[in-house]
């Protein structure tokens, strides 16, 4: 069945060989393209390739895109900052801070953030340990509270 089926595809290309050259255009000429054509899709291509990377260029200069990568850090710092704002409003709860506030100050700004994460004020909710991050930022969230 197979070979009638390649049979049957050779004749009805032969018969439309036939049919080409009896009108008599040659076979070459009916598949190849004119250089106007071909012209034509050479600038068409082209334009669409300098079209996608103008459009790439727009995209991430104004259009607001970004890469995973840029996404993750960006994501990472915001989750940063909203942890140091938690951090602040723990310290702030707690009893007395105005008083612990003066003692945190009384201290030298590199050892802060130690001082943040010994009070346990940098962990959040569920959280064992929290990161030195958290605690430095939380640290310079409260040094703006110092100079109110």
């Amino acid at each position: 069945m197979n070979e009638l089926t390649e049979r049957d595809s050779r004749s009805v290309d032969a018969a439309i060989e036939a049919e080409w050259l009896m009108s008599g255009i040659p076979v070459q000429e009916v598949l190849s393209m004119k250089p106007e054509t071909a012209a034509k899709i050479k600038y068409g291509v082209w334009g669409l390739i300098c079209g996608a990377v103008i459009v790439m260029i727009l995209g991430f200069a104004w259009g607001g895109w970004t890469t995973s990568g840029t996404t993750q850090t960006m994501t990472k710092e915001a989750v940063l900052a909203s942890q140091a704002a938690i951090c602040v409003a723990q310290f702030v709860k707690q009893p007395n801070p105005d008083a612990k506030l003066k003692e945190l100050e009384a201290v030298s700004s590199w050892q802060r953030a130690e001082v943040i994460e010994k009070g346990g004020w940098d962990k959040m909710p569920g959280q064992e340990k929290a990161g030195y991050a958290v605690a430095r930022a939380c640290a310079d969230g409260l040094a703006l509270l110092f100079k109110k």
